[in-house]
Formats: C-alpha cells, structure tokens, sequence
C-alpha cells in the first residue's frame, strides 16, 4: 500500500517557478515508479514526468520538456517537479502517482501510461498572464 500527499501548488504569474512535492509513505517506497499528471478544466488527464524507481532514467511530456524537472529523494520519500518558466496552458490540477517499478527496462510507454496503481488527491496549479 502507498498512500500519496501533493503540496507546493498555488498562484503564479507567467514566467515564474513552483516545486511540487509528493511526500509518499509505504514499505517499499524505492521500489516505485512515479509519475506527474495534470487534468486542465474541460480536458483530460495527461502525462507530465515520470522518474523510475533508481532515478536513472525520466520521462518528459513534449509540452514540458525543458521546463519541468522530476527527481526523487527515496530517504524522504518524496518525488519532486520544479516547474520553471510556466505557462497559463500549464494551468492544471497536478496529480502524483505511483506503480512498482519491475526492475527491468520496460520502455517509456510503461512510465508515461496513466495506469498508475496509487494516486494523491491532487494540487491546484494557476498560472496568470
């Protein structure tokens, strides 16, 4: 079991920062792959980052690419994403998610697939003009 908790969303004016955290607890957290989603009003959920569970290899959305960064600190338990630059079309509510990770390479689609098995309550990201 993996219960998740976002924080660090809130109002930002075009051009600036926000880092999400993701603070996860479960025995065998390391063990994970996580996953970044957002879900803008009259959309659907899409893929943002991914990050496996050793942090050698990540996974970005073309729209972020550049941007966003993901990374993990698996003695906190927590997975980050430092947004940077943001857009109002990065106006979303930003989902954490997680799902073992096999421990073998399994290609991108695997991490950016929305068939994550545990999901945080989300956070609300508003970028302003």
């Amino acid at each position: 079991q993996v219960q998740l908790v976002e924080s660090g969303g809130g109002l930002v004016q075009a051009g600036g920062s926000l880092r999400l955290s993701c603070a996860a607890s479960g025995r065998t957290f390391s063990n994970y792959a996580m996953g970044w989603f957002r879900q803008a009003p009259g959309k659907e959920r899409e893929f943002v980052s991914a990050i496996n569970w050793s942090a050698d290899n990540t996974y970005y959305a073309d729209s972020v690419k550049g941007r966003f960064t993901i990374s993990r600190d698996n003695a906190k338990n927590t997975v980050y994403l430092q947004m940077n630059s943001l857009k109002p079309e990065d106006t979303a509510v930003y989902y954490c998610a997680a799902k073992r990770d096999p421990g073998i390479f399994r290609g991108s689609n695997y991490y950016t697939d929305p068939s994550y098995a545990y999901w945080g309550q989300g956070t609300q990201v508003t970028v302003s003009s």
